[in-house]
């Protein structure tokens, strides 16, 4: 019995959009290399996106594997941003028995061969934070559970103090209100946040209701508190005090981030899209930090107004630039046949290069590169500051405007270009991030400090190391016992 609660095996179960799946694989491909076994554990929909690129992610680990069900939507369904409540409402209620069947399935199997291809039983859960039903069926038939939340501390932060700013009445503010308000009712934020910077949907708050959204991730940050510990994906370099604040309203906090930068895995493992294989080599031909790299996510949508802004301030900006625009980011309704004219002559004379997708850490990292033009979305803004990369920020929903406030305000690592999508704007701002010294001088520092948090003796790496022990007594206290499904 002690051999066998010895071998810890957790189940890791990311929510079925693209910067979850990127950072809980970073976290997984962290537990092999600590000696667990893991199970990771994708939508249908998701699962068959990746295709060979999951298996390759596991290829050099026998003790980790990739299983998968359904969401209850169809095939052909957009799954886009929109969609978002849909997709995980439809995984709460259309997933739940699936996953629980899956889930007792893998308790009671053995290390006896085929049934279990030679993998322990699940001992642990570690469920996304967006999918509180995840975590509430793990412990449900007896599995110890805990939560990972993908985004970053202030924005968890801003979330626990909803009822403070609605007691302040500081939410709901009015739709043609100063947006430049500041905000008091976030704790250690008091000198700098505005009502722009609160998550973005925020904005759709009335007196009576909540964003839809707003609404999810306020019940979502409710859930955490309850759990055993919540996992975040952060330094203590960067979210310090928020981190001081988070942690007293839950049981127990580890911030293990950046992990990307702790636990490299192959640029595809992980990614829903498929990578141009030419940016790298196109960077190879341009000077030192001379090109401006640009990408909004997986889940932005700009109309075609919006592209014009962009292309041409980055045009005038004058600067060679790689930009990934998706396939699915212009609006459906706009002209393909313009945007493709646009898009030629931007690409004339190698000054500038679009494609569909990009290995973002690898652009990140090279040379070439003098500055990010980003959305703001966690992942990016940890690939960032883990690269020293000066940013502009045009946060999109979300946790984006709170961490775009950050880069600009508190660390100084970029500019918040946040409710603006003007030309001058852009070339004024992607001009100042390419030459601005200070701005440069804050990145490496902050890269600097973020590279002392994942090295050996770090914070993170000990708060890694602290969760894995965590996750074995946890393991050893199951000790294969579960309630039958």
């Amino acid at each position: 019995m002690a051999a066998a609660a010895a071998a810890a095996h957790v189940l890791v179960f990311p929510a079925p959009g693209q910067g979850h799946i990127n950072c809980m694989m970073h976290f997984a491909t962290g537990l092999v290399g600590a000696g667990l076994h893991v199970t990771f554990l994708h939508t249908d929909h998701s699962l068959r996106r990746l295709g060979g690129a999951a298996a390759a992610g596991g290829a050099d680990s026998p003790r980790l594997r990739f299983m998968s069900i359904p969401d209850g939507l169809p095939d052909d369904h957009p799954r886009a941003v929109g969609d978002i409540v849909e997709l995980l409402e439809s995984l709460r209620t259309n997933g739940s028995v699936p996953y629980r069947s899956l889930l007792a399935s893998l308790v009671r199997a053995g290390d006896d061969g085929a049934s279990s291809g030679g993998f322990p039983p699940v001992t642990c859960v570690v469920a996304d934070g967006s999918m509180p039903f995840a975590a509430d069926v793990a412990e449900e038939i007896g599995v110890p559970s805990l939560v990972f939340r993908t985004a970053s501390a202030c924005s968890v932060l801003a979330y626990l103090s909803v009822d403070r700013l609605f007691e302040l009445g500081e939410v709901p503010f009015p739709a043609d209100g100063d947006l430049d308000e500041p905000v008091r009712g976030v704790p250690g934020m008091e000198s700098f946040l505005r009502r722009r910077d609160l998550p973005g949907n925020f904005r759709n708050c009335t007196e009576n209701q909540n964003d839809p959204i707003v609404q999810m991730l306020i019940e979502v940050t409710a859930h955490s508190r309850g759990a055993r510990a919540v996992v975040l994906n952060t330094a203590a370099s960067m979210e310090g005090p928020a981190l001081a604040h988070v942690a007293p309203r839950m049981r127990d906090v580890f911030a293990i981030g950046p992990l990307h930068a702790m636990f490299p895995v192959p640029a595809a493992a992980g990614s829903l899209w498929r990578a141009d294989d030419g940016c790298v080599a196109w960077l190879d031909g341009q000077p030192d930090r001379s090109v401006v790299y640009v990408s909004l996510g997986s889940f932005a949508v700009i109309s075609l107004e919006q592209f014009t802004e962009f292309l041409h301030g980055l045009v005038a900006a004058g600067y060679p630039f790689l930009w990934v625009l998706r396939p699915d980011m212009v609006g459906a309704s706009q002209s393909a046949g313009a945007l493709r004219e646009a898009v030629a002559a931007a690409e004339k004379n190698n000054k500038a290069r679009v494609v569909g997708w990009a290995p973002q850490r690898d652009v990140l990292r090279h040379r070439a590169v003098g500055c990010f033009l980003t959305h703001a979305g966690w992942n990016s803004t940890l690939e960032a500051a883990g690269e020293g990369v000066p940013t502009v920020c045009w946060p999109f929903f979300a946790d984006q405007q709170i961490n775009s406030r950050f880069v600009g305000a508190v660390w100084g690592t970029g500019l918040d270009m946040k409710d603006v999508c003007d030309a001058a704007v852009v070339e004024r701002m992607v001009r100042e991030a390419m030459e601005s010294g200070e701005i440069r001088a804050s990145a490496q520092a902050l890269a600097r400090e973020v590279r002392q948090d994942v090295a050996d003796g770090g914070s993170s790496a000990a708060e890694f190391e602290r969760l894995v022990g965590f996750i074995k007594e946890l393991s050893n206290q199951h000790d294969g016992q579960f309630i039958q499904a």
